[in-house]
């Protein structure tokens, strides 16, 4: 069975997909896009937003691997007092 070509843009770094999610929240809170657009940001927004969950998730990874297992969550300076 032939491989479906794949119709996704490649992969970008997590600073890459967050600068265009960004850009993409502005212009649609800003009303810039017609409909259409607005969709089809929508959908590249999803996309960007499911690429740096992975991404956040597989570093996440690497942290428990690295600190043994030994996660601790992180604090804030003065976020014990809220």
């Amino acid at each position: 069975m032939p491989k479906k070509p794949d119709t996704t843009q490649p992969a970008v770094s997590f600073e890459e997909a967050m600068q265009e999610l960004e850009q993409l929240v502005a212009r649609m809170e800003a009303g810039e896009l017609p409909l259409e657009a607005s969709v089809a940001a929508y959908q590249r927004g999803s996309e960007l937003v499911k690429q740096c969950a992975a991404q956040l998730e597989k570093v996440e990874r690497q942290v428990k691997i690295l600190e043994g297992d030994m996660l601790k969550p992180f604090e804030l300076d003065g976020a014990e007092d809220a």
